[in-house]
């Protein structure tokens, strides 16, 4: 189960523990067996724990409760999706300015005429 599932699952049964599998998929658009997979695997590692009760419908359906363990490992992965994000983030903000650099000398009055001038039809970003 990949870490973003992980996190997605245990922050949605957080906030909606009574939530079924099937609107959990919906919810995270992502298929009701992987559901089942990725709930049953943190149901085996301690993560969270299930409950039967009867819904409004008079069904048996679950409640599904972190445990300690599993609050902490929802911390633990928003913390490395922060980090990453991050990480991202800053990539993404050396690549902008490069690009701003690139643009400015190669269009600047010095160096245009050492490079032709951009046709009407070419796109500057």
């Amino acid at each position: 189960m990949s870490e973003k599932s992980r996190y997605d699952i245990l922050k949605t049964l957080e906030t909606d523990p009574t939530i079924s599998q099937r609107q959990l998929a919906e919810n995270l658009q992502i298929s009701l067996g992987k559901v089942n997979y990725c709930v049953s695997a943190l149901l085996g590692k301690g993560l969270i724990k299930a409950s039967n009760f009867k819904n409004s419908n008079n069904k048996i359906a679950y409640v599904y409760l972190l445990t300690p363990k599993g609050i902490k490992q929802k911390a633990i992965l928003a913390q490395q999706f922060l980090e990453r994000k991050v990480l991202e983030y800053e990539e993404l903000e050396r690549e902008i300015q490069d690009l701003r650099v690139e643009l400015k000398q190669q269009f600047s009055p010095k160096s245009t005429s050492h490079h032709a001038k951009p046709d009407e039809d070419s796109a500057v970003l």
